[in-house]
């Protein structure tokens, strides 16, 4: 579990400089950005994928919530909610109103998640944070097709809610950035 805990750790680090690259090169015109009905601005895929990974963090054990109301003020968001639930139509109102409160919470989100996993136990990453049957928010995600008989695990949740769930939005941010006239990131 030792080798598992390292890798998660620096694919985390990866997945984290990939949003910060990216950052480092747009704006609130890029991340505002309407393509046209039904392209999502990058501002959602930004919000969503961090607001994301503070609720997950949460459920894994990391401590509690960065997401306040006092961040709510700050960021001035379109809509103030990560938009899971969500209709497409309801998210394209997404839009980040202060950039430099977005990046200080996207940091501070990164920050505690990279924290909390340099401190865990290896040996936590075996134990079932969401037992079986999955409640009905689970039940159609990505998680519950990864999930085992017992259910999903702390591994499980860093791997599909930080990890690979942050990656998925990446690669959107990453076309979206196209659209605005930036470039990708990787090769």
């Amino acid at each position: 579990m030792d080798r598992v805990l390292d890798s998660l750790r620096r694919r985390v680090r990866a997945l984290h400089s990939l949003y910060e690259q990216a950052t480092t090169t747009m704006d609130l015109a890029h991340v505002n950005h309407v393509e046209r009905p039904g392209v999502l601005p990058i501002a959602f895929s930004l919000f969503h994928a961090t607001q994301i990974e503070d609720g997950a963090a949460l459920m894994l054990g990391a401590g509690p919530l960065v997401w306040s109301d006092e961040w709510s003020r700050r960021l001035d968001l379109g809509v103030a909610d990560h938009g899971k639930h969500r209709s497409v139509d309801e998210m394209m109102a997404q839009r980040v109103g202060d950039w430099d409160a977005y990046l200080d919470y996207q940091g501070a989100v990164f920050a505690r998640t990279e924290s909390w996993l340099a401190t865990m136990d290896p040996a936590s990453l075996a134990e079932v944070v969401v037992a079986r049957p999955l409640p009905e928010s689970l039940a159609s995600t990505f998680s519950a097709r990864v999930a085992g008989p017992e259910g999903i695990t702390r591994w499980d949740g860093v791997e599909c809610w930080i990890y690979q769930h942050g990656l998925r939005h990446m690669g959107e941010i990453e076309h979206a950035r196209a659209l605005v006239g930036l470039g990708g990131m990787t090769s």
